[in-house]
C-alpha cells in the first residue's frame, strides 16, 4: 500500500516527535491546503463559500476553542457560544471607536477580550469541577448573554439591538460589509483558521499541551510530578476564550453581516458541543470533523430530497437534524467514544501495517 513509513528514519529527536511524522501526512496536508485556497475559490459558486465554506471554517476554529478547553484540559465548559459573542462585540465597538485601523486587526484584537473574560469566568475552576464547573460556565453564558441584550453602550444604542457590520476595505479591496465578495472572505477566513490551528497544534504538542493532557487525566497525579494546576487551568480558558472571541468575530464580520444577541444563545454552545463530541475529544483534526458533519447535515438533509423532484419544510430539516445528531451522538458515545478522529486513526494505524492489520 501507499501508506508507509519505511525507509523514512528519523535523525533528531524533533522529527521523531514532529506533528506529522510521515511522509504521506505531510503531502496529503498540502494537497488540501492547495485544494482549499485554489481549488475551492476558482470552482466553487457564492453558495458554497458562504453558506457552507466559511461558516465550516468558523465552527471549526470554534470547536478547536472549545476542544482546548475540554478535550485537553478536561473542563468541560457550555459557555463558548458567550465568549464567542464577547469577541463579535468586542470587534464591533473597536471598529466603530477606531475606524482608522484595519478591521482585520480588531478581529484578532477581540480575542484578547474574550480571553479576559474567559479567565473571570475561569477562575472557579480553581476549586470546583466536574457538573459543578459545567454550571458556572452555564452561569457565564446567561450572563454575558444578558449582557449583550441590556447592555447598549455595547451596540452603540442601537434601537434594534443589534451589531452591524460597517464596510471596511485591505489595499482598495472590500472584505466586509455588502460589496465584499464571497472569495475574499473566504480567504481571509482560511488564512485565520489555518494560523491559529498551526499555532493550537504547536501549543497542545508541546509542554503545555502535555500538562493539560496530564490534568485531564488525573489532577492529583499532576500535582504530585510538579504541574501547577491553577496556572495551567487558566491558560486553558485564557486560550480557548481567545479563539472563541476571534471565531465569534469572524462569525459576525466576515459570516453573517449583521447579528442579534441571540445568535450567541446556548443553542450554539450546545451545538459546539456536539461537534466535539462527534468529531473526538482531545483532537484538532477532529473538530474539523464535528464541524463539518454537524454543520453540513441540514444542507444534506434539505438538498437529498429536492434531487429526487420532493420538498420538505425547514422545520422538518431541523427536527430531523435533531434526530439524527442525537442518534450520532448516542452512537459515539457508545461505540467510539473518541468520535470520527479515532475512527481516522485507527484506519491510518492498518494502513501502515498492511497487509497484516491487527
Amino acid at each position: 500500500m501507499f501508506y508507509r513509513e519505511a525507509g523514512q528514519f528519523k535523525a533528531t529527536y524533533a522529527a521523531d516527535q514532529a506533528v506529522f511524522p510521515i511522509r504521506q501526512d505531510r503531502i496529503g496536508l498540502a494537497l488540501i491546503l492547495v485544494a482549499a485556497y485554489v481549488a475551492v475559490p476558482l470552482l466553487g459558486g457564492d453558495f458554497l463559500l458562504s453558506s457552507v465554506m466559511i461558516p465550516f471554517l468558523i465552527l471549526s476554529l470554534a470547536a478547536i476553542a472549545l476542544n482546548i478547553l475540554t478535550g485537553y484540559a478536561g473542563l468541560v465548559s457550555l459557555g463558548t457560544a458567550g465568549f464567542m459573542g464577547a469577541g463579535a462585540y468586542a470587534a464591533y465597538k473597536l471598529s466603530t471607536l477606531f475606524p482608522q485601523v484595519n478591521i482585520l486587526v480588531w478581529i484578532v484584537v477581540s480575542g484578547f477580550a474574550s480571553c479576559a473574560i474567559g479567565v473571570l469566568f475561569g477562575l472557579p475552576s480553581l476549586r470546583i469541577k466536574g457538573f459543578y464547573l459545567t454550571v458556572a460556565t452555564l452561569a457565564s453564558q446567561f450572563f454575558l448573554q444578558w449582557c449583550f441584550v441590556r447592555v447598549s453602550w455595547l451596540y452603540n444604542y442601537n434601537p434594534s439591538g443589534a451589531i452591524e457590520v460597517p464596510a471596511r476595505a485591505l489595499f482598495g479591496l472590500a472584505i466586509t460589509g455588502p460589496s465584499a465578495s464571497p472569495v475574499t472572505r473566504y480567504l481571509i477566513v482560511l488564512t485565520i483558521v489555518v494560523a491559529m490551528t498551526w499555532f493550537a497544534s504547536n501549543l497542545v504538542h508541546g509542554r503545555i499541551g502535555r500538562s493539560w493532557m496530564a490534568i485531564r487525566d488525573m489532577d492529583i497525579a499532576a500535582q504530585l510530578i510538579g504541574i501547577r494546576l491553577y496556572p495551567a487551568k487558566l491558560l486553558a480558558f485564557a486560550v480557548s476564550s481567545f479563539y472563541a472571541g476571534v471565531a465569534g468575530a469572524m462569525m459576525v464580520f466576515l459570516w453573517l453581516g449583521a447579528a442579534e444577541p441571540d445568535a450567541f444563545n446556548i443553542n450554539l454552545s450546545f451545538l459546539l458541543l456536539f461537534m466535539v463530541i462527534i468529531g473526538g475529544l482531545g483532537s484538532l483534526t477532529g473538530s474539523f470533523f464535528g464541524a463539518a458533519l454537524i454543520h453540513i447535515l441540514p444542507i444534506a438533509v434539505r438538498q437529498a430530497p429536492a434531487s429526487v423532484g420532493l420538498t420538505i419544510g425547514g422545520a422538518t430539516v431541523e427536527h430531523l437534524t435533531y434526530v439524527i445528531t442525537g442518534a450520532m451522538i448516542i452512537v459515539f458515545l457508545i461505540v467510539e467514544p473518541h468520535g470520527l478522529a479515532r475512527l481516522l486513526q485507527i484506519g491510518k494505524q492498518k494502513l501502515r501495517t498492511w497487509p497484516f492489520p491487527y
